[in-house]
């Protein structure tokens, strides 16, 4: 198959068995505790950090490069991860990475110069890479075709709340003591409890993970690989900035905290309709949908006044089209990969994302320092069309039936976010009782 073409490989997931299992459950609530404690660390450390370079008065290209160098991070850590998973196994990995990121918020907490910060910055984005490479490979091990955005999705939902939850309790640290980052080091550290707890028999076989290039996996799924590239660009944007775009405009300490977490309180709340309806229709079509709301939501703040109470709201709403596009991507290309490819595909997919996380920092203050911070809104409304204008091309170049199973079969969610699918199914059944009254 060549690069660009057809996303039409037949794979083995197909599984006529129930969305989630009650087994899933069991499996995964170790992993599931253990990444919101992680996450709850996560969220407060990178609002804390934001607030502190503009408490210092770091120019916007330095605080967009500590930005970046979070997920410059990602592209060492996800291929570090991948060739570990293979020799120890993912529970003494994602320990392993749990004591390496306490060590790290610990050292930005006790220094006050941007160049450490932007090193020990690097250091925390190789450790969430390298756990979201040994969670996301564990859920792909547990997934099928028929549960995998839903499952996926959990993972997010969690994963989100607790960063919103770390980003909002900002307001209860002063930035420029350690305490807060002393806070940050004690959850990342208690996260490893519950993951280490668990149960050997759940966690994924510890085998040398089948390598899988970029090339290759280009070949076979281009649209994950370059929707997942590009939705990391656009939300290396929508989490850089938001702690320094508030400060500038002069929101109060407590809604800093408030505006750097609502788009992921919007993640939580749209995750799952989004990603359950990426099940039942064709997933390129709901990202397409939510990209364009994304970039709606972004010309609407432009419109709205940078101290209104409406930007919080707004904020979230594109937040909660944004999030889920991840899930898309990744899920989508585990549709069309073989099952000996999972774990090799999870840490490529974090790569790229990484290497398009690093531009979007860069992109949103280029348009600040041009613009002043509306610039912020204007840099996620075309990051976001590039990602819509993608899905639409492949959707365009690989056409495939918009829903995957009869209309009648598929789920609320599905039928609620594709409102022209459903008035046009309503009419049908309408015309079907006219010709059949009496």
């Amino acid at each position: 198959m060549t690069a660009g073409g057809p996303d039409t490989h037949d794979t083995h997931h197909v599984d006529a068995g129930p969305a989630l299992r009650r087994d899933l459950a069991l499996a995964t609530w170790g992993l599931f505790v253990g990444l919101a404690l992680l996450l709850l660390a996560g969220g407060l450390f990178g609002t804390l950090l934001g607030v502190r370079a503009e408490t210092e008065g770091l120019a916007t290209g330095i605080t967009g490069l500590i930005a970046a160098a979070y997920y410059l991070g990602f592209v060492v850590g996800s291929r570090l991860t991948l060739s570990s998973l293979g020799r120890v196994g993912h529970i003494r990995v994602y320990a392993a990475l749990a004591a390496l990121l306490t060590a790290a918020m610990l050292g930005v907490g006790l220094t006050g110069h941007w160049a450490p910060w932007a090193l020990l910055r690097l250091v925390t984005g190789l450790c969430f890479a390298g756990q979201y490479v040994v969670a996301e490979s564990w859920l792909n091990d547990l997934a099928t075709n028929a549960n995998r955005g839903r499952l996926l999705a959990i993972y997010n939902v969690v994963t989100i709340a607790a960063f919103a939850v770390g980003q909002a309790v900002v307001f209860a640290f002063d930035a420029v003591l350690v305490t807060g980052f002393a806070v940050c080091a004690i959850a990342a550290s208690l996260a490893v409890v519950p993951v280490t707890l668990s149960e050997e028999a759940v966690a994924p076989k510890v085998e040398e993970a089948e390598h899988i290039s970029l090339r290759e996996l280009s070949e076979v799924v281009p649209t994950g690989v370059g929707s997942c590239f590009l939705v990391g660009i656009a939300h290396g944007a929508v989490g850089g900035l938001p702690a320094v775009y508030a400060t500038r405009v002069g929101l109060p300490a407590g809604w800093v905290g408030l505006f750097a977490a609502a788009p992921s309180v919007g993640g939580v709340i749209l995750q799952w309709p989004i990603s359950a309806a990426s099940d039942d229709l064709d997933r390129r079509a709901v990202g397409l949908a939510a990209a364009v709301g994304a970039v709606v939501t972004a010309l609407v703040l432009v419109l709205t006044p940078d101290t209104h109470w409406m930007v919080l709201v707004w904020f979230g709403v594109l937040g909660g089209l944004s999030y889920p596009l991840y899930s898309i991507a990744g899920a989508y290309t585990n549709d069309w990969i073989e099952p000996e490819h999972l774990n090799a595909a999870a840490s490529q997919l974090v790569k790229l994302y990484g290497i398009g996380a690093v531009l979007g920092p860069f992109a949103a203050a280029g348009l600040m320092i041009g613009l002043g911070p509306v610039g912020f809104f204007w840099a996620l409304g075309i990051l976001h069309g590039m990602v819509a204008v993608f899905f639409a091309y492949r959707m365009w170049s690989w056409r495939a039936p918009l829903a995957k199973r009869p209309w009648s079969e598929v789920s609320l969610p599905a039928r609620t976010f594709y409102v022209p699918a459903t008035i046009v199914a309503i009419g049908r059944r309408r015309r079907r009782r006219r010709r059949s009254a009496p």
